[in-house]
């Protein structure tokens, strides 16, 4: 493969999302860009097409736009791919000048290395400041986006370093240099959980550069394959650069939809009213729901609800909340509803039931 300077690979980018700036985003087309931006990446990096795998410890850093599928159904392709050109060229940028490897291009996400195909003894921390120059770029293209009438894109990071297998995978046709392992799966797995403008890392990352970045403290999940929780921390700030993360989400918890029924009872004063009542829950998150009910509810009124979660094998029946608010959509009865008293049971089952659903499947 030949060897391309960056300046270059980028240029590539912009061409191959140019051809495609008046067509439409189809299947086919976005399999077309990703294809190119590929291309691109790999022919600029030069790297060695003959390398056997071998372990080698590397910091695994994720980005993934949120909501961007709510973007692409309510934007017309031509002004969306300008703000997706914009947006691959500048992460990518930021990603070079930190010295990392695009590794990949997976629809709106991007899998950035550090410390392969070559390694330094600051491949952690140049990781770290990386994903929070990522997350201030965005912050301030979005600033632009909104003066000129774009859409705004929101983006959540997760990292995670570890020794894992790196080398060229594939066949004489198409072969590219990756990394496989666990740990790759669980940098993923730990983007998954990062909220807009949030940037996540693994006990091991915190570890390396915990006397570089400033942390929010440690929250415990469940993740796929892993018997016990494990810890993640915020990283919110890197002080001897002066840098802070722009966070743009105020919420404490991962939301997730669903689908599931639920049964409620209305209190009064402090007593439970004997009827019941059915609902369905749209979506949740560590703190409520999102749900339809069968019959109107007073704003500001408190329930007791029963959630059947049988991904994790039980229920969750000793929850109270209140019914912040009541929405009327296409002739449906939407609740925002709060939980106002919780368990510590419960409280369990319920980060459990959540944190299974952001992974999209049942326990291992």
């Amino acid at each position: 493969m030949k060897s391309q300077t960056p300046q270059l690979m980028l240029q590539g980018i912009h061409t191959a999302l140019q051809r495609a700036e008046h067509a439409s985003l189809t299947p086919v087309l976005r399999q077309q860009i990703e294809s190119a931006l590929k291309e691109a990446v790999h022919n600029a990096m030069g790297l060695p097409s003959g390398e056997n795998f071998s372990s080698r410890v590397v910091t695994i850093l994720f980005t993934d736009l949120r909501g961007f599928t709510a973007i692409l159904e309510s934007h017309p392709a031509p002004k969306l791919l300008n703000v997706l050109n914009r947006y691959l060229v500048r992460m990518s940028e930021i990603a070079f000048e930190h010295g990392g490897t695009i590794d990949k291009f997976i629809g709106d996400s991007i899998m950035v290395l550090f410390g392969a195909p070559d390694s330094r003894e600051d491949d952690v921390r140049r990781a770290v400041a990386c994903a929070v120059e990522m997350q201030i770029a965005l912050f301030d293209m979005n600033k632009e986006n909104k003066k000129n009438g774009l859409p705004e894109l929101n983006m959540g990071i997760g990292m995670n370093t570890r020794t894992v297998m790196a080398g060229v995978l594939g066949s004489d046709i198409y072969a590219e240099y990756t990394v496989i392992g666990e740990e790759v799966n669980l940098a993923s797995r730990i983007e998954a959980y990062s909220l807009r403008g949030q940037i996540l890392v693994s006990e091991a990352t915190y570890r390396l550069v915990r006397d570089y970045v400033q942390t929010g403290s440690p929250a415990d999940v469940y993740v796929k394959g892993k018997k016990d929780p494990v810890n993640l921390y915020e990283v919110v700030a890197i002080p001897s650069l002066n840098r802070v993360v722009p966070r743009q989400e105020i919420r404490k918890s991962p939301r997730v939809e669903t689908n599931i029924s639920f049964k409620f009872q209305l209190l009064r004063g402090k007593s439970v009213a004997p009827e019941q009542y059915s609902g369905t829950v749209l979506d949740i998150s560590y703190n409520g729901v999102l749900a339809l009910l069968d019959i109107d509810v007073p704003s500001q009124a408190d329930i007791k609800l029963e959630l059947n979660l049988a991904i994790v094998g039980t229920s969750a029946t000793d929850l109270y909340a209140r019914v912040r608010r009541m929405i009327e959509r296409d002739g449906r009865r939407l609740a925002g509803i709060e939980f106002t008293s919780v368990s510590p049971q419960s409280n369990r089952v319920i980060r459990r039931f959540v944190q299974l659903l952001i992974q999209g499947g049942e326990s291992k």
